[in-house]
């Protein structure tokens, strides 16, 4: 069957995958945390720090105006007077942005947690291309922001006139109230519009992190293909593995067909089990496995044997116990010893017998 020209995205995003994508500054996240978080505390500061923020700044006006005619009349120090102004005013909003900063850095740190990437800076020609341009401009996220921004403005319209529905009776009796009472009915107006407009964009902020996440999760999705291609980067190609794995089998089973040559003696069940032994007083406290196989193997450990002299022994439990239990280069367990012993013994009589004779 010809292969299909494309294939769907219905495998989930490896952690490779999301790793690189992390390292390009790409995360699902949405903007209207971060705003709905600000606003939020830009209400919360206005209500608590209204006072002092009215007080302080109508101190600022008052002091302008009496600065005035000194201008005029005396040799004043405009350079001073300025930056007299701009420290206080900067001493005046300062704190509030300072605030709102760190609740904007904070909302957005609870979305992606610490990360950073340079390659979003960094100089594309789709920026800058009109068809690319073209493309971004009608795309689903572009229809996605654009009904967010007029929820928005449907919001906080929504907001503004149901709070000035609900005070008109207070509208008429401005025209014979001070200004202080014009003042303090425009200020909480206005706080009794943020704080409404707070509470629907929260929702919609909900609403679009959750959209977002999953957003990002669908453009991160991969082909089969592609998890396949990405397993065979990180693991390595399957067939090449089996190739080395194939090769390591090969030198390590040369090299025991090497140590069959300094055995001691082969036990052998006659059937398909070969067991080289090997026992050395001097460096060690038992006998130790120096090769076994079965099958090819047992009768290639047994055609070395014969070819070094090297006694074959027959014994089924103890060659079918050491082949299962005992790995090679392990020495035996105790409860082997007796029987290992009585064969060394016989196979060290023998070995006496025939120097013996020679």
């Amino acid at each position: 069957m010809p292969e299909k020209p494309f294939q769907d995205k219905t495998e989930p995003a490896t952690p490779k995958r999301r790793e690189e994508a992390r390292k390009k500054g790409q995360v699902g996240k949405s903007r209207e945390i971060p705003s709905v978080a600000v606003l939020g505390a830009s209400a919360l500061f206005l209500y608590f720090g209204a006072r002092h923020l009215t007080f302080s700044m109508g101190n600022l006006i008052h002091k302008t105006f009496v600065s005035v005619p000194y201008m005029k009349d005396s040799d004043f120090a405009i350079t001073s007077f300025f930056h007299q102004y701009l420290e206080a005013f900067l001493s005046m909003i300062l704190p509030m942005l300072g605030v709102l900063s760190i609740v904007a850095i904070v909302a957005n740190f609870a979305q992606t947690g610490f990360i950073w990437s340079v390659e979003p800076l960094a100089p594309k020609a789709s920026k800058i291309s009109p068809i690319e341009g073209a493309k971004r401009m009608f795309s689903k996220r572009s229809l996605v922001e654009l009904a967010k921004s007029l929820g928005k403005i449907l919001v906080v319209g929504w907001a503004a006139f149901s709070t000035l529905q609900a005070n008109k009776g207070r509208l008429v009796e401005l025209v014979y109230q001070s200004k202080a009472e014009i003042l303090r009915f425009m200020g909480e107006t206005s706080l009794d519009v943020l704080t409404r407009s707070c509470y629907v964009i929260a929702i919609l902020a909900i609403l679009d992190f959750l959209y977002q996440k999953w957003e990002f999760e669908q453009d991160l999705k991969m082909t089969k293909q592609e998890v396949k291609e990405e397993f065979k980067q990180t693991e390595g190609d399957p067939l090449v593995k089996s190739r080395i794995r194939s090769i390591q089998r090969e030198m390590a089973r040369r090299r025991m067909m090497e140590d069959v040559k300094k055995a001691d003696v082969i036990i052998t069940n006659p059937e398909h089990l070969s067991i080289a032994l090997r026992y050395d007083s001097l460096t060690m406290e038992a006998p130790s496995v120096v090769a076994k196989g079965a099958n090819k193997i047992a009768f290639k450990i047994r055609e070395i044997a014969k070819e070094n002299q090297i006694p074959l022994v027959e014994n089924k439990p103890l060659a079918q116990n050491l082949y299962k239990f005992v790995d090679i280069g392990q020495e035996i367990p105790p409860d082997f010893y007796q029987a290992a012993a009585e064969i060394l013994a016989y196979v060290y009589g023998l070995k006496n017998r025939t120097k013996g004779k020679g």
